[in-house]
């Protein structure tokens, strides 16, 4: 690894900290990302400098944990990577009686005192930028290079400590495409009874990783196998085995998983794929046999799964908003089944009832659940109608509303008593703002609205006739184009 790989942000910290009399090194995930050719997601710098030490000679930092960690904040930069650096002091950590957080913390002289507590090789490394020297006690970069997640030391005494680990060591593998080494994996076994005790939130920040991994299919299913998923998310683990309806070729688990992978081939968002992985959630329980049909039914799966997605999201403490979103998203997915049953007026109410900023959403679930199927991935007519029916819901209506003035401020400059009269007058005001947008001024209509009020009722009915047919014209032009967009009639 080469100087130029690091930040200028970055090198001046480690020179601000080494001019001051202190070692600096580079530590953790961000040394592996750089020596796996990969941007970091966070910087982290290690040194035998105090927290004390470390406040006097930065500007700006925070300090409100007792491990020793230190924020140095940067406020000249647009990189959301370089805006907070942490700086902790080497250290020694004693024993995990919680399995969660050392009991203690003491402060070391030594960098190799702080590589020895680190999780796994590949963040045991450390790098002296201004030296260009890498600190590998654990080769580490061996690992890296073999794509191997192998625990520092006794692999054992490493879960003993920290019970997440399991689940990180998971979210590791899925994240990077590494193997787990054999002995780490049947040590994380051992230990997996463990992350019981882990708060809700911790489990909830690796969970968030795994799911925005390029392939979160592959960590859901090692998850299960190493016993990790049911202190995860249990419920999913209950489609394993449950066989469906003849619109299914794979079971309620593999189909779950597949619709969540979808989700991470197109790179959508976390609340994507959350619904991709929850919307049969409540397959499992609403399951029955129809003699009538000689298949199974799974009536009410989406309400059910909706309130269970809900609980899940809230134990495992995720914000309001994503828990909102995604339980809308699940109690929603059905809507679109059949585009000759569903009518405009329909697909008004769900925009209604999921939101128009959720909508859009709901058809990237709606296409995970058409894969996990075992579909063709191409859009088909089907999917191209409803995007299009979509599109028509939530097009502007063409209608009076439009106008920069309405009846109760034509009668104040015309001093008009309320009557038929009024209506005309706005319809024609609409037909000439159709042809020319830029009449739509509250300025011109009320000059106009005026000049219109001294016609005949006959003469302005007749050029409301005239408004009516010119809106009725472009709301058709509108639809038309739409469908043309979208290819379907």
């Amino acid at each position: 690894m080469k100087p130029e790989n690091i930040p200028e942000n970055i090198s001046a910290i480690s020179e601000s900290l080494e001019k001051a009399g202190f070692e600096a090194y580079l530590v953790g995930g961000c040394v592996r990302d750089v020596l796996a050719g990969k941007k970091p997601k966070d910087w982290d710098f290690t040194t035998n400098a105090r927290p004390e030490d470390i406040i006097k000679i930065f500007p700006k930092t925070f300090y409100e944990n007792e491990y020793g960690t230190v924020g140095v904040v940067n406020e000249n930069t647009d990189d959301e990577t370089l805006k907070v650096v942490e700086i902790t002091p080497y250290r020694i950590e004693g024993k995990y009686s919680d399995y969660r957080r050392p009991d203690s913390v003491v402060f070391s002289k030594n960098l190799e005192d702080d590589l020895k507590r680190r999780d796994f090789t590949i963040n045991a490394i450390a790098y002296d930028i201004t030296k260009g020297q890498i600190v590998d006690p654990y080769n580490g970069q061996k690992d890296i290079k073999d794509k191997v997640i192998r625990a520092v030391g006794d692999p054992e005494e490493r879960f003993a400590e920290d019970a997440l680990r399991v689940l990180r060591a998971i979210r590791l593998a899925t994240e990077l495409g590494f193997m787990i080494n054999n002995e780490t994996e049947k040590a994380l076994e051992n230990n997996v009874k463990n992350l019981g005790k882990i708060a809700q939130e911790r489990i909830r920040d690796e969970f968030i990783k795994l799911i925005m991994s390029p392939n979160p299919m592959i960590g859901i299913v090692l998850a299960n196998r190493l016993g990790i998923l049911k202190y995860v998310s249990p419920e999913t683990e209950a489609g394993i085995k449950v066989k469906q309806n003849g619109d299914h070729i794979y079971d309620v688990w593999e189909h779950s998983l597949r619709a969540l992978q979808h989700s991470a081939d197109r790179e959508w968002p976390l609340h994507v794929r959350l619904a991709a992985l929850f919307h049969d959630v409540s397959k499992p329980e609403t399951r029955r046999w129809s003699d009538e049909k000689k298949d199974y039914t799974f009536y009410g799966h989406d309400v059910v799964g909706s309130r269970v997605t809900k609980k899940i999201l809230e134990r495992m403490r995720f914000p309001k908003d994503i828990v909102e979103v995604v339980s809308k998203l699940v109690r929603y997915h059905l809507f679109f089944s059949d585009v000759e049953k569903i009518t405009l007026s329909a697909v008004r109410r769900i925009v209604k009832n999921v939101g128009p900023e959720n909508v859009w959403d709901l058809m990237k679930v709606r296409a995970c659940d058409r894969i996990g199927m075992g579909r063709p991935k191409e859009t088909p007519y089907r999917l191209r109608k409803y995007e299009s029916m979509i599109e028509e819901a939530m097009r502007a209506p063409i209608s009076v509303a439009m106008l920069k003035i309405d009846g109760e401020r034509i009668m104040e400059v015309t001093h008009e008593t309320p009557g038929p009269k009024i209506g005309y007058v706005l319809h024609a005001l609409l037909e000439e703002v159709l042809d020319e947008p830029e009449r739509n001024t509250p300025e011109y209509l009320e000059k106009r609205s005026n000049e219109l009020i001294k016609l005949s009722i006959e003469e302005l009915k007749k050029l409301g006739e005239e408004g009516k047919a010119k809106k009725e014209e472009e709301e058709s032009k509108e639809v038309s184009e739409i469908r043309k967009k979208h290819w379907v009639k």
